[in-house]
């Protein structure tokens, strides 16, 4: 039988990208911007968020694509930013078919129809990606943002410097934990994200895991559920500085539902840290699986 220790270390293997994924991400990458390469003038595009910065849980869903519009398409700036939403859905409806796509606040989904497994397993292939319109803006971007009716700075590449930042500070184990606990929100046992968008957690990480890595994943695990719970309520800004606050999707009733799930989630873990303090080491395992999800190994 796996030692708890080296449980929690496979799950994180499990967690972290491969060649294939990344091989596939690209393709689709590609196979979208030759899509709305035919619409718009496109400068270039490339793949964002969790993904660039190796914080994505799997299955890999709703990966972010950065599509950098040229000065053909500056017109989009003075309008409405559902107005470029719109059009970019209308382009990826006619390849993918409405029940495929889906216009979001902020981006445009396309789901690749992609089965999950029981275990999480998708044949390492992307499920879904959330193409971006966006305007370079000196080194910063902007995006549409459909909650204010304006488009929103942002800066991928100071959120990936923070977060390589915060990994450093954190021994080399932020981004494996972060992993973990996004692994934890999606988890189909919820329903709807508890927490959302999942980058909020990331964000939270930013400040919330420091003094450096404490040498036990479920230790750092409860203290961080912790945390989450107490402070899960607050506004927390763009670590850009730029757009709006990353909590502004988690209105009262969304809080008070996420701080109920976080409740029982650290009694959960309570309850897992106490069998393996009794050396039962099978059921401890058996206990984690249960909180995160089958990608937590038993064996």
């Amino acid at each position: 039988m796996i030692s708890l220790p080296d449980a929690f270390k496979k799950f994180k293997s499990r967690m972290e990208l491969n060649e294939r994924e990344q091989q596939n991400a690209s393709k689709r990458q590609k196979e979208v911007r030759e899509h709305l390469d035919n619409a718009f003038q496109i400068d270039r595009s490339f793949l964002t968020g969790s993904y660039a910065r190796w914080t994505k849980s799997k299955p890999l869903k709703d990966v972010d694509i950065f599509f950098v519009l040229g000065k053909d398409e500056d017109h989009y700036r003075d309008k409405h930013p559902d107005k470029i939403l719109t059009a970019f859905y209308n382009t990826l409806v006619d390849v993918y078919g409405s029940s495929a796509v889906k216009k979001q606040g902020r981006s445009v989904g396309v789901d690749f129809g992609v089965v999950v497994d029981s275990d999480d397993n998708t044949d390492y292939r992307v499920v879904s990606v959330d193409a971006v319109p966006a305007f370079a803006k000196g080194d910063d971007y902007e995006i549409p943002n459909n909650t204010t009716g304006k488009w929103m700075g942002t800066n991928p590449e100071i959120h990936a410097q923070k977060a390589v930042s915060a990994h450093q500070a954190y021994g080399n184990e932020w981004k494996g934990l972060v992993r973990m606990v996004k692994y934890w929100n999606q988890n189909s046992r919820h329903g709807e994200k508890p927490i959302k968008p999942s980058f909020l957690i990331e964000v939270m990480a930013m400040e919330c895991l420091h003094g450096g890595w404490g040498g036990s994943h479920d230790r750092e695990i409860q203290a961080f559920f912790a945390t989450l719970r107490d402070r899960i309520h607050e506004d927390w800004p763009d670590p850009a500085g730029l757009g709006s606050p990353v909590s502004d999707r988690m209105d009262a009733a969304m809080v008070k539902r996420a701080q109920t799930i976080l409740d029982q989630a650290n009694r959960d873990i309570a309850a897992a840290i106490h069998l393996a303090r009794q050396g039962k080491n099978g059921d401890a395992l058996k206990a984690w699986r249960a909180f995160f999800g089958p990608k937590f190994p038993l064996s």
